[in-house]
């Protein structure tokens, strides 16, 4: 049975269902704490806000956070900001990365849809 993920704020149902998350164990480079992150979600659901966040090297202890564009994600009818996209999901190739160390920023990633675990309430199961 799969659940059905409404906005918390406005009950409008925003079609995420549980069959599309990614296992709770799955590594993201943006972490994956107090979320539930989805591989694709309906486009017609939800409001998009790109943002950049650059911040100088001295202030983050992750070298790999001094540049993470994201983009916010509103709910369509109430505008309640629910989550966020990141581009840090799986690897779209099969490539070992640059040099081969493993994945990395160089290897292009799918899009995560990562969503507040508190915007967001499960209306029903199907």
């Amino acid at each position: 049975m799969a659940s059905i993920y409404c906005c918390k704020e406005c009950g409008t149902n925003l079609n995420l269902r549980s069959t599309y998350l990614f296992p709770p164990d799955f590594y993201f480079e943006a972490g994956n704490k107090g979320t539930l992150s989805f591989a694709t979600i309906d486009d017609t659901k939800f409001n998009f806000e790109k943002e950049d966040k650059f911040r100088p090297f001295f202030e983050t202890l992750d070298y790999w956070g001094i540049q993470r564009n994201r983009t916010k994600m509103k709910c369509k009818s109430c505008g309640k900001l629910v989550g966020y996209i990141y581009d840090d999901g799986p690897p779209l190739t099969d490539s070992p990365g640059q040099f081969h160390m493993g994945p990395s920023q160089v290897v292009p990633r799918c899009p995560r849809y990562r969503f507040k675990i508190q915007a967001l309430t499960i209306s029903s199961e199907t």
